[in-house]
């Protein structure tokens, strides 16, 4: 297990798109016990306390994690989605209540044995992926019990999965993952990732793990860096915190934040 201590020291993937201002809306996240939280960043819920006058189309950034998520007050509809190269909206209405769990980077598939790439840039019914987690959500989860102890539900059941699974896996890719996160994202793939993996092997290990190339991964890696500075707009102006992680020139920099979160930097940090 302590391969794996690394993932979470170093990398903490957000999902920062619900506003203050949007009122009526919640959004929370739990953390997961000892025993999975080298596997599971994360539970969340996102769920409005009151009718809300509109309805609320709700982004997903990029960051580089697969998620499995269900709605509450229908468990029964339960799906997974993949890691994404751009950012995705969802119109969920005006009132919904979801529960989800985010896996860290590569934990998703250790776990399950699931291809990422299969995965990747789309939400999927979970029944079509892992019928027999699916129809647990669906039997043991009511839309009566509270959050907090879907959890410790949750928390169990991926346990389980933990105890029982053997963890096969490439010490040269978790390496390599090691140093994408070290270097915030910031590094030539092809000539700083000397793990001992051939550029060949390296595209078809982290298209199985993660679902995309080393690439495509750590130009995610570097944009989720910038979230976890939070910086201001205008902090973003005067220290210009993406000449940091290899940006040459701030118009680039906002194209390529755009594209992983949907809207300009001084919009995303007003």
């Amino acid at each position: 297990m302590k391969e794996f201590e690394s993932l979470k020291r170093y990398y903490r993937p957000i999902q920062p798109t619900v506003k203050a201002e949007d009122t009526g809306i919640v959004y929370l996240e739990v953390q997961p016990t000892r025993e999975i939280e080298h596997f599971v960043y994360c539970f969340w819920q996102l769920k409005t306390s009151q009718p809300l006058k509109h309805d609320y189309h709700y982004r997903v950034v990029s960051d580089g994690c697969i998620d499995i998520f269900f709605d509450h007050r229908q468990p029964a509809e339960n799906f997974v989605m993949g890691f994404c190269r751009k950012y995705t909206e969802f119109p969920i209405g005006k009132e919904f209540n979801y529960i989800g769990i985010r896996f860290l980077p590569a934990a998703f598939p250790l776990l399950f044995k699931i291809d990422a790439k299969t995965l990747a840039n789309q939400a999927q019914e979970l029944k079509n992926i892992l019928p027999d987690f699916a129809d647990w959500i669906q039997e043991s989860i009511s839309s009566s019990y509270p959050f907090d102890v879907i959890t410790e539900m949750l928390n169990e059941k991926i346990s389980i999965y933990l105890d029982k699974t053997e963890l096969h896996y490439d010490s040269r890719f978790l390496n390599a993952l090691q140093l994408i996160f070290k270097k915030k994202g910031h590094l030539d793939t092809e000539k700083e990732l000397n793990t001992g993996l051939s550029p060949r092997q390296l595209r078809r290990i982290f298209n199985y793990y993660i679902g995309t190339t080393a690439k495509s991964f750590s130009n995610v890696v570097r944009f989720q860096y910038i979230l976890n500075a939070q910086p201001t707009s205008q902090s973003l102006k005067e220290n210009k915190l993406y000449f940091d992680v290899g940006f040459f020139d701030q118009a680039h920099f906002i194209k390529n934040f755009k594209t992983f979160y949907g809207v300009t930097p001084s919009e995303a940090f007003r």
